[in-house]
């Protein structure tokens, strides 16, 4: 048996809350190491990097998902009862739930639908002084998510609802006062939606039954039972709140334009860079830095001791960057997606392994698409400034994101070509 490197830290939580997404990479090169042991929340934990390490992790007969999420992302990100926490037939048959809804043609429509609400922000933008990328694209994509969904949403709460979406991103990562106000926001926000579910199944509210509403809500479980409308009102949200969430990935594309100007004049005049471009947007700039499971039942894995029951973290901040998958690693080159391998365990954006079977977001197609519009959008369809401000990433902070949330200035729409 092959000894699992320690962590020299009794309790590693503020270590872990001190340096962020950085945590378990620094350790795996102090170390000289893939896998080492340590103590976070007061439990026992052992931490991967890798693409051997991700193959590992999503191996579903060796890890579950079950109770290994810590409770504060629970409480704030994911929400009780979510698909994030199933295993098994449970799992599947939920996410097929998932899957079912993020069809080509979905993908089209919601795309369509951020555009049209991207149109309309650049008009009223036009006349202000600064815009906040960050906050405005959080707007945008919660209509479009909204609309596309079936979500009737008054005008007068439209704010509110998005901003209960934003803090329950923003306090995941957080302590003290953004995790608890991350937790009233979702409290908030789950009764509203469950609110909704029992108004569709009480025919008070038309919906059409394409619509992710009326099929959450009439949803049944692998045991043939509708969702409860509090677990319905957590998946509700499950679509909802991640499509607000790609307005940091959008944030990023702003800062990757502006720190590398010479793929503005790719990006607007073809389509042909558009997915590299996105894609390592989505590799460097990942806002989450790990993943948990927790260990099935014992076993060894190229010598090293699994004990059930254990929390395992997979890093995916160190595993986007592991030169041993990619070249030059810390340096943004969308030009690397024609000549390097890429699979579904080095690259884990948002999760690796199978869409249909193991724990990875059913969500990844919408973000492509709509971080793409936003590249059309920026570079084709207006033009601005960017003021001076702080653009600093601190990669400490969970989830992350640039300090000034990335500002825009005398924006003029551009009619299409």
């Amino acid at each position: 048996m092959v000894y699992i490197p320690l962590d020299s830290s009794r309790e590693s939580s503020v270590a872990l809350l001190r340096e962020g997404n950085t945590f378990i990479s620094t350790r795996c090169e102090r170390y000289d190491t893939n896998i080492f042991r340590t103590r976070l929340m007061l439990e026992k934990t052992i931490c991967l990097r890798g693409e051997a390490a991700a193959r590992l992790f999503y191996d579903e007969e060796r890890f579950t998902r079950e109770g290994a999420a810590p409770g504060l992302l629970v409480k704030t990100l994911f929400g009780v009862g979510g698909v994030q926490g199933l295993d098994g037939e449970a799992h599947r048959v939920r996410k097929r739930m998932f899957l079912d809804l993020m069809s080509e043609a979905d993908i089209d429509e919601l795309t369509r639908f951020a555009a049209d609400h991207w149109r309309q922000a650049a008009e009223a933008w036009q006349r202000q002084k600064q815009i906040t990328l960050h906050s405005a694209v959080q707007m945008i994509h919660f209509r479009a998510a909204c609309r596309w969904a079936g979500v009737p949403v008054d005008a007068d709460e439209v704010e509110t609802r998005c901003a209960e979406q934003a803090a329950m991103i923003d306090g995941a990562g957080g302590v003290a006062n953004r995790h608890w106000q991350a937790r009233r926001a979702r409290k908030r926000s789950e009764a509203w939606m469950a609110d909704l579910v029992e108004a569709v199944r009480g025919n008070r509210i038309q919906v059409d039954e394409d619509r992710a509403l009326f099929r959450v809500s009439w949803h049944r479980d692998a045991r043939g039972e509708l969702l409860s409308p509090q677990v319905a009102a957590v998946e509700m949200l499950n679509l909802l709140r991640p499509t607000v969430a790609i307005s940091r990935f959008v944030a990023f594309v702003a800062l990757a334009l502006h720190e590398h100007p010479a793929w503005y004049e790719s990006l607007r005049d073809s389509d042909t860079w558009l997915e590299p471009f996105v894609q390592e947007v989505r590799r460097v700039y990942g806002f989450f830095p790990f993943l948990a499971a927790r260990v099935r039942d014992d076993f060894e894995w190229n010598g090293y001791r699994f004990s059930k029951g254990r929390r395992v973290l997979l890093d995916l901040y160190g595993t986007n960057r592991d030169p041993r998958s990619w070249e030059r690693p810390d340096e943004f080159r969308p030009e690397r997606y024609e000549r390097e391998t890429i699979n579904a365990y080095n690259f884990l954006p948002q999760g690796g392994g199978d869409h249909a079977i193991n724990h990875r977001c059913p969500g990844e197609w919408f973000t492509i698409a709509l971080m793409k519009e936003a590249v059309r959008q920026l570079t084709r369809h207006m033009t601005y400034t960017v003021p001076q401000q702080d653009l600093h990433v601190d990669w400490s902070r969970m989830p992350v994101i640039p300090e000034s949330r990335f500002v825009i200035a005398s924006v003029r729409p551009v009619a299409p070509a």
